[in-house]
């Protein structure tokens, strides 16, 4: 046995890079990270307020875990059996890949995708092919075609992160039903945009539809993801692959109770929708921007040479969004996320103070 084999590997794994966070910048109004500022503290004040109470952490979260399931099977309105728990949605994608895939399976996927998913794929060695997005940040669903007879697993972040891009339904399912590998349609942002795919996972056993309680409903700290899947799959997930237990108390009482709620979390959506069209229509007046459509609750554009200026002007009035570059042939991406009124307009007078 090689004595330097571990040192060895922790060298090879640091060159990987990893998922790369949001500056964090203190005090500042937060459109970084696509959290949902819209729902209301008050909301969330309640239900870890009455979460606590019906806690008692020196147990193990047993048989409430059913129950979280049963909450979500109401609210998406799939039976529990093919509905599965996880640390967040990047936990589930995680297991899958570790389980599913390996340096002999091929990867089709969108170039960008999901960061965490990419970087998870250059962890485990999975070969992947990524179809870029065209200059109008859009798909062509004739090349996922094409090339989904050279791959083994199908993964789109619906709608995609950080374009905003969704095909529609109609292009969706037609590439899902001529895949003849493993589907994952990750939803994150789902309940931002036209259409859900988790009814479809009735009829298509090999497809599994990730969401998540992160974004729609203002609970990313608390890291409640789930799934869709055919029966047997989501058995095998929950008995052999899941941790023991992946979630705690709080954030199993928590959910269930949010779940509970969800009408206020649909409201929220609506009025992020309403304000997702403001900042476009009004970042699209300024001719140093290229804006792009967006399902979601974020909007990309690209400030060409003058991102970076536009960036640290926005950072230092106080107002955080994310810096992204080169994306195919834009040079200076930015993503937005979809705040409070009150933040939108920040935002938007600082963008017109720096570019009126």
């Amino acid at each position: 046995m090689k004595k330097n084999w571990f040192s060895e590997k922790v060298k090879k794994l640091s060159s990987i890079g990893g998922y790369q966070k949001p500056e964090l910048l203190s005090d500042s109004v937060k459109l970084d990270s696509n959290e949902n500022y819209v729902i209301s503290k008050q909301f969330q004040n309640d239900i870890l307020t009455s979460a606590r109470k019906n806690s008692d952490v020196r147990e193990y979260p047993l048989g409430r875990v059913d129950d979280l399931i049963q909450s979500i099977s109401k609210f998406v309105k799939i039976p529990s059996s093919m509905i599965g728990i996880g640390n967040g949605s990047d936990q589930i994608l995680d297991l899958i890949l570790a389980n599913f895939a390996s340096k002999q399976t091929t990867v089709l996927t969108s170039n960008p995708t999901f960061g965490f998913f990419e970087e998870r794929c250059k962890l485990y060695s999975i070969p992947l092919i990524a179809i870029p997005f065209s200059d109008e940040m859009k798909l062509n669903i004739d090349d996922f075609i094409k090339q989904s007879k050279n791959t083994d697993i199908l993964y789109l972040d619906s709608p995609n992160n950080p374009t905003g891009f969704q095909f529609t339904k109609i292009e969706l399912q037609k590439l899902i039903k001529s895949f003849d590998g493993l589907v994952i349609i990750d939803e994150a942002y789902g309940e931002f945009a036209e259409y859900s795919l988790s009814n479809m996972v009735k009829t298509q056993e090999n497809l599994i539809v990730v969401q998540t309680l992160s974004k729609s409903f203002g609970l990313a700290g608390l890291r409640l993801g789930y799934f869709i899947a055919n029966k047997k799959f989501t058995d095998t997930f929950m008995s052999v692959l899941q941790y023991p237990y992946p979630l705690s108390t709080i954030t199993i009482e928590s959910g269930i109770l949010a779940l509970e709620k969800s009408f206020l979390m649909k409201d929220a959506v609506k009025n992020i929708k309403i304000e997702r069209k403001r900042i476009i229509e009004n970042l699209k007046k300024y001719e140093a921007f290229e804006v792009f459509d967006s399902k979601a609750n974020f909007v990309l554009f690209d400030a060409q040479s003058s991102y970076k200026r536009v960036y640290s002007a926005l950072a230092e009035q106080g107002i955080s969004i994310r810096k992204l570059g080169k994306i195919g042939n834009h040079t200076g991406c930015l993503r937005v996320t979809i705040g409070t009124k009150e933040m939108n307009s920040k935002f938007l007078l600082a963008i017109r103070d720096l570019l009126g």
